[in-house]
């Protein structure tokens, strides 16, 4: 986000959804990272208007989960759980499936889009797995997948799509959304 700030002029503030992510199901992926940013852009919007500052600009909200052998993989909620995650790279490719929300704060109009990456692995070695463990990120990133850690990244043999897709941000496709709505409000706008 912060070289699309530079490149574009945007500013931004960072807000929390605190949102139940456990408590929103849904068995394909691509639905369930678009019903969770839009729980999290609904969240943030009501608590900027119970502020009373919730009535211009747009608001980017994002999930991400990863598509494993046909499994949803969220955040690792253990460590045996991470090391299956990390292990099973190796037995088939990992997909990305990243979601971006763009809702208009004045008028709850929102835009919407789903980019998906895929990254292939050799094994990685058993010490750098337990150095991932102890570390404890893993346990902050969907799928445990880490693929711009210095011990996972040798590991990457292909990568179809982008590193910030993978990352959580997919820029393409916010950049996409953010034509979009501003083509929709020139369409839209009194003349």
């Amino acid at each position: 986000m912060d070289e699309l700030t530079v490149q574009y002029s945007f500013q931004y503030e960072i807000a929390k959804a605190d949102i139940d992510e456990s408590a929103i199901r849904h068995d394909e992926a691509h639905q369930l990272v678009l019903s969770l940013a839009h729980a999290k852009a609904d969240a943030i919007r009501a608590k900027l208007q119970a502020a009373g500052n919730g009535d211009e600009g747009l608001l980017v909200t994002c999930d991400q989960v990863v598509l494993h052998e046909g499994q949803i993989l969220e955040k690792p909620a253990d460590e045996a759980q991470a090391r299956q995650f990390i292990a099973g790279y190796a037995r088939a490719p990992a997909s990305t499936v990243g979601s971006v929300v763009l809702t208009d704060l004045a008028t709850g109009r929102s835009w919407e889009g789903v980019d998906v990456a895929e990254i292939h692995f050799e094994p990685i070695p058993a010490a750098s797995v337990d150095a991932l463990i102890a570390e404890g990120e893993v346990y902050w990133c969907a799928g445990g997948l880490m693929v711009e850690h210095a011990l996972v990244a040798p590991h990457v043999t292909h990568m179809a799509g982008s590193l910030d897709s993978v990352m959580g941000l997919a820029k393409h496709l916010l950049l996409r959304l953010l034509c979009q709505a501003a083509a929709d409000s020139a369409a839209t706008a009194p003349l």
